[in-house]
């Protein structure tokens, strides 16, 4: 019986191994494909910039000390580099902004859904995917159709009377939180659907019964069943907010760069890739750090679900 068994672990370590061999192809594909890019990037930061765009095979921290800091062109002296740290202060609070705002109306929104009929479910959940059939370039020049200086709000307030002149909407950071906002809303709502689909709705009447007020139940019962929806839909709304180029590039004119816009300047205009792939670096450990967030928490809610 003992070597029965032997020989059918045998037989399955064997298979494993050979499962393993005849995949280790693809995964060196993928690997290289997924790594292959990143490791330039890296390598790139740590060289020098050259002088047509290009770089030289000569290491240096400069790219990695101009993401922050800034050299004096006299006597070479280090200062703060406030127009870099100015982008990402208002790449981030805008990334931020617009989470809390998707999450403000896909809230209710996902509620709504999940409360409707299981036959007309379908129907509202189409209404929130249509966006995402059509290019985000054409959804972010709608957006400045709408709040342009000849736009639809402000030709509707002049004709109206309510003002002598059209508002300056566009070009601001406000015009990049509205286009961030409606591009990045299904993100938050689907997983919140996902959450509230699955919530048992008798806990809510019984809450109802035991004379909680309305606000006492969403805060009680609701938002702690749903909460993974809620981590979810914040880190799919802040992630790619935070590394946003079309939307900031038309919305926010050249006045108003999130760090997309400010990547994409040293890869093109700057002609300073080593710092073009500092930034890069950068960005990227922003979003691991928000990952990590999402891992933990959602690691440490499921973690009180199963104890």
């Amino acid at each position: 019986m003992t070597d029965a068994v032997a020989t059918v672990e045998t037989e399955k370590t064997r298979d494993i191994r050979k499962r393993w061999l005849l995949s280790l192809p693809a995964l060196l594909i993928i690997l290289a494909a997924a790594s292959g890019p990143l490791l330039i990037v890296v390598a790139y930061s740590f060289l020098t910039p050259g002088p047509y765009g290009d770089v030289v095979w000569q290491p240096s921290l400069d790219g990695w000390i101009n993401v922050f800091l800034e050299k004096d062109i006299f006597d070479d002296t280090l200062s703060l580099a406030s127009a870099h740290i100015s982008i990402f202060v208002r790449s981030v609070v805008l990334s931020l902004v617009t989470t809390v705002l998707t999450l403000a109306i896909g809230f209710p929104t996902a509620y709504f859904i999940a409360t409707r009929r299981e036959t007309t479910r379908e129907l509202w959940l189409l209404l929130i995917t249509i966006p995402f059939w059509t290019n985000l370039l054409i959804r972010t020049f709608a957006i400045l159709e709408i709040i342009r200086n000849e736009g639809l709000i402000n030709g509707l307030l002049l004709r109206a009377g309510l003002i002598a002149k059209p508002l300056q909407m566009l070009f601001t950071d406000g015009a990049i939180l509205t286009g961030m906002v409606y591009v990045y809303l299904p993100l938050m709502v689907l997983p919140l659907y996902a959450s509230m689909e699955k919530l048992d709705f008798r806990l809510v009447e019984a809450g109802y019964d035991l004379y909680a007020t309305p606000f006492k139940v969403l805060r009680r019962i609701i938002i702690p069943l749903v909460k993974p929806g809620i981590i979810a839909g914040s880190i799919l709304v802040f992630i790619p907010a935070l590394g946003a180029y079309v939307t900031p590039s038309i919305l926010g004119g050249g006045k108003n760069l999130m760090l997309g816009n400010l990547i994409e300047l040293q890869f093109g205009q700057g002609r300073n890739w080593p710092l073009g792939s500092a930034l890069s670096i950068a960005l990227m450990l922003i979003v691991m750090v928000a990952l990590l967030f999402y891992v933990r928490n959602a690691g440490s809610q499921g973690s009180r679900q199963h104890g």
